[in-house]
């Protein structure tokens, strides 16, 4: 398993920053992953543009699946099976969403722009804090995995149960929660080693990918 060193030559602890070239080395990796991924999306968004809707379950199912396969492969340091499942997890989620952005790109294109837009800029920003930060912010994990699942707890609930402005009340919250996300994954970036950038990568593409589902509800209305 390989690690960076500082620049005394000692290994690189957790929570200390890398140096700074192996630092922007492995910025460089990790965003040429997820430039990638996010390549493998559109593709899937434009293949699957006219499948049912239905199928969505199933393809998030594999999407899932890969997630889970490509930190066993990472951790295992299997590195270029990590990186495949990284763009299959890229492709299954444009492919899982392609009817929704279909329909927006018939009905309301200018929606489409406007996400990608205001999800450029989120990410941007965030990113920018999140890396350029000397705090270590590991200690944000536990808030925002128990924040996510309240998310999706009342994203459940609202579904059985009337509640006023329900879906701008998750909207407002999912954006809250993924702009800290990426605040949190960038700085996770900073103080990581190679043999991580694949996981990393995933996180980062999962934290755009769910912005701009969520910017894109925003901003453009739910389609039935």
């Amino acid at each position: 398993m390989s690690a960076f060193t500082t620049t005394t030559d000692k290994p690189a602890l957790p929570g200390q920053p890398i140096a700074h070239d192996q630092a922007r080395a492995l910025l460089g990796q990790v965003m040429g992953f997820v430039a990638i991924t996010v390549g493998f999306t559109a593709l899937g968004a434009y293949l699957g543009r006219d499948l049912s809707g239905a199928t969505g379950l199933v393809l998030f199912i594999g999407a899932f699946a890969c997630i889970v396969g490509l930190n066993i492969a990472a951790a295992k340091a299997r590195e270029q099976l990590a990186v495949g499942l990284l763009f299959g997890l890229g492709l299954l989620l444009g492919l899982a969403v392609a009817p929704i952005i279909a329909d927006y790109a018939n009905t309301d294109p200018s929606a489409l722009w406007q996400a990608s837009g205001a999800t450029a800029t989120c990410v941007a920003g965030c990113g920018a804090y999140g890396y350029a930060t000397r705090r270590d912010l590991s200690s944000w994990a536990r808030t925002l995995f128990w924040a996510l699942l309240g998310l999706i707890a009342f994203g459940i609930v609202a579904i059985f149960v009337s509640i006023p402005n329900s879906n701008l009340i998750y909207a407002i919250a999912g954006l809250a929660i993924f702009a800290a996300f990426t605040i949190f994954d960038f700085n996770r970036l900073r103080r990581s080693t190679p043999d991580a950038a694949v996981p990393i990568a995933a996180a980062i593409f999962l934290d755009i990918f769910n912005i701009f589902l969520i910017a894109l509800d925003l901003l453009g209305g739910r389609r039935e």
